[in-house]
């Protein structure tokens, strides 16, 4: 088997993306150059950059391709979080509590744990370098004013608290981890006679798939909501509580909105630690093949969740479907082998539209919905809410991270074939 090194992106703002080396193309070890505190090898096979939802997922998967021995997950953050439960957590449906565990905890049983920082990708001479006591800045925030204290705990309290007026939601004009969930909070807020719910979305529609927009479209005028697209949020006014937004079709003109509730959905982007590495295209992320996710110019690295750019949502249903494809393309890979197994830019939204209702949003990389269950999605249900607030956790923390989830490709197949 030919020495193995994976670096992947996460389903989190975080790195994970991956370094192969086939064959003979490269000559000696992988190098891990760490600080001095770092009591890690000196070389893996496999190596993950990043312990969220992909991260993990596939240190499990490729434990048992190569051994835990030969596998090393580098990630700095004490705790994983579960982050498709926080639109719940922000409406005061689930405890914050429940959405985090210990990283020690998820990180697969053998696997190392390089509690560290990556600083430098170099994946011409597969070399990665990290250090253990320099932090690096990412960009978080980049509207004036906004402060970076902003939490997810803290939206229950401010929707307890707010009584009448404007209550804004914004979409920001990056990519985010999941184009629906700006908007799902806004389904919670509930009707207040002296309330004006608004939606500033920096996109022209409330959302890409057709299918579920006509749904959200009849939500939106049976609760008497606003909607202004192409709006852009630009600066916050927090002492005179005024919120300024971009005409995105007519650049430098701003409208003023007053505000006695904000809730902003900040910019995105990849870490700077990727956006200065070679393996990044223009826009700062992972530059992958979009079937086989493997990258575009090194065959070396590989791309899976937040940080690649794949042309779907960023979402823990994404990374898990993506996991399954990448399993299969390295498989083939270390055997010298074509990846024959492609992404179809699977991906899943649950809208959440109020507390016991849920829109499933299924689609794929052309926008067309690409349903599991042999009802129509776009209808809001009890059952989906459930699945939203109680399976899904279960499934994430109990199989996805241990790499048996790989999207419920399987179970279309069984349910097409029962209503063949």
């Amino acid at each position: 088997m030919p020495p193995l090194a994976t670096v992947v992106c996460s389903a989190r703002a975080r790195l994970f993306a991956g370094l192969l080396r086939l064959g003979t193309q490269h000559t000696g070890p992988l190098q891990l150059h760490t600080g001095a505190s770092c009591a890690a090898k000196s070389h893996y096979e496999v190596l993950v950059l990043g312990g969220g939802s992909g991260g993990v997922t596939m240190a499990a998967r490729m434990k048992r391709k190569v051994g835990a021995e030969n596998v090393a997950v580098v990630e700095p953050s004490e705790r994983h979080f579960y982050q498709p439960i926080w639109t719940l957590v922000g409406a005061g449906a689930k405890q914050l509590s429940s959405s985090g565990r210990p990283t020690a905890s998820v990180i697969p049983s053998g696997v190392e744990w390089i509690k560290d920082r990556v600083v430098q990708l170099d994946p011409d001479k597969n070399l990665i370098h990290t250090d253990s006591g320099k932090q690096v800045a990412s960009r978080a925030f980049e509207i004036k004013g906004l402060p970076e204290g902003l939490r997810v705990e803290k939206t229950w309290k401010a929707l307890q608290d707010f009584r009448e007026g404007n209550a804004i939601f914004t979409f920001p004009n990056t990519p985010v981890k999941c184009a629906g969930a700006p908007q799902k909070i806004m389904y919670l807020t509930g009707k207040r006679s002296k309330a004006n719910i608004i939606f500033n979305t920096s996109l022209g529609a409330i959302f890409g798939v057709k299918k579920y927009a006509d749904a959200l479209q009849e939500i939106i005028r049976e609760r008497d909501l606003t909607v202004n697209y192409r709006r852009n949020l630009v600066e916050v006014r927090a002492d005179r509580q005024e919120a300024v937004f971009e005409n995105l079709d007519k650049p430098g003109e701003t409208q003023v909105f007053p505000y006695e509730m904000l809730h902003v959905t900040p910019p995105m982007s990849s870490p700077d630690v990727l956006k200065t590495s070679p393996v990044v295209d223009a826009a700062g992320w992972v530059d992958v093949d979009k079937e086989t996710l493997q990258h575009k110019k090194y065959p070396n690295v590989f791309g899976i969740g937040d940080c690649t750019n794949l042309p779907t949502s960023k979402t823990a249903a994404a990374a898990a479907a993506q996991s399954g494809i990448l399993d299969r393309t390295i498989s083939l890979i270390m055997k010298s082998q074509t990846p024959v197994k492609k992404y179809d830019g699977y991906t899943s939204c649950p809208l959440v539209t109020g507390y016991n209702r849920v829109i499933l949003a299924e689609f794929d990389y052309r926008a067309q919905p690409l349903e599991t269950f042999p009802f129509d999605q776009s209808k809001e249900r009890l059952t989906m809410y459930l699945m939203k607030a109680d399976l899904m956790p279960l499934l994430y923390w109990n199989f996805m991270l241990r790499g048996y989830w790989g999207g419920p490709a399987f179970l279309r197949k069984l349910f097409h074939l029962g209503m063949s």
